[in-house]
């Protein structure tokens, strides 16, 4: 069947929807650049860096532990165990209150994964990083009933 202009009658339900689609379409207003580092109209923000505080709570300690471990990795992307400790301690986090996992296995290869920790009150922060665990992870726990965060066996942090 056709229209009286020689049109498929089909085709014009179709042209007319498109046609409806469009006219409720309007280019959106510029509002200027927003996102980190910028607020709505488009002035630049700062955000204070996040400090080290032995009075935060475990979840706000976690962020800072978080924060810190992150940046270890920025700088480098196969950071060992010894540069996230050392990242932490120059961060403020006392090492005295730190567990670390070897960086190798026993037989001398390296370490799918490490594990390093932060006693925190009653609760620990700990991070774990390697390629098994697909990056940087972190939680936060209760401490043990043995008094640490980590199982099994860590090393000494004597540097």
């Amino acid at each position: 069947m056709r229209s009286s202009i020689g049109t498929p009658i089909r085709v014009l339900p179709a042209a007319m929807a498109v046609a409806l689609l469009l006219t409720g379409c309007a280019a959106p207003a510029e509002s200027g650049p927003v996102g980190p580092g910028s607020s709505a109209s488009g002035t630049p923000t700062s955000t204070p860096a996040p400090t080290f505080d032995p009075g935060a709570s475990a979840d706000e300690a976690l962020a800072f532990f978080d924060s810190v471990n992150t940046a270890t990795l920025v700088t480098d992307a196969d950071a060992d165990g010894r540069a996230f400790i050392d990242g932490l301690a120059a961060a403020g986090f006392d090492t005295a209150t730190m567990e670390l996992t070897a960086d190798q296995t026993t037989i001398g290869h390296a370490a799918d994964s490490i594990q390093f920790s932060v006693r925190w009150g009653e609760n620990c922060l700990i991070g774990q990083n390697g390629s098994a665990v697909g990056g940087y992870h972190s939680t936060l726990a209760p401490v043990l009933g043995t008094g640490r965060c980590l199982i099994g066996s860590t090393r000494p942090i004597d540097w």
